[in-house]
């Protein structure tokens, strides 16, 4: 189980369009602060159903493919139960700092799941940065992380 994110690899980054504007602020911030981002869409502010862009995140954290994974949408619920769908895939709903980072000390989550319509973008970007700079403390954590899958 990886501790911590590799910078070697993307970040894959995806919302409907409820999510859009703050995708493209998370972005943003993801380049700036050094990472490649691998947009799974969408691409505007029209309207789409969430699941065609949770899934392909999903996919890429799930495959090795990217480091984690990044998800939007207007109350974060159906990007998290969309990604959590897949076997790999622990993705986590956070509304506070706090919860960004137990989501990784705790759960080692690998999708951080935001709710567009509830949390400011400054709290967007405070939640992806210590989700980012948390690590997995192992640990009596790791035994219950282990029984998560099916």
């Amino acid at each position: 189980m990886s501790t911590t994110f590799n910078k070697q690899l993307a970040v894959a980054i995806g919302s409907d369009h409820a999510g859009f504007e703050y995708k493209e602020i998370l972005k943003a911030a993801l380049t700036a602060d050094g990472w490649q981002v691998e947009d799974k869409g969408t691409h505007s502010l029209d309207s789409v159903d969430y699941p065609d862009f949770a899934h392909p995140v999903a996919r890429a954290v799930e495959s090795g493919a990217c480091s984690f994974g990044v998800l939007i949408c207007g109350s974060g619920e159906g990007v998290c139960i969309t990604a959590n769908k897949h076997q790999g895939i622990r993705a986590a709903l956070c509304w506070n700092n706090e919860v960004a980072q137990l989501s990784r000390q705790h759960n080692n989550a690998n999708v951080i799941c935001l709710p567009a319509r509830f949390v400011s973008e400054d709290a967007a970007k405070k939640m992806l940065q210590s989700f980012i700079h948390t690590a997995f403390e192992g640990g009596r954590h790791e035994n219950r992380v282990n029984k998560i899958g099916c």
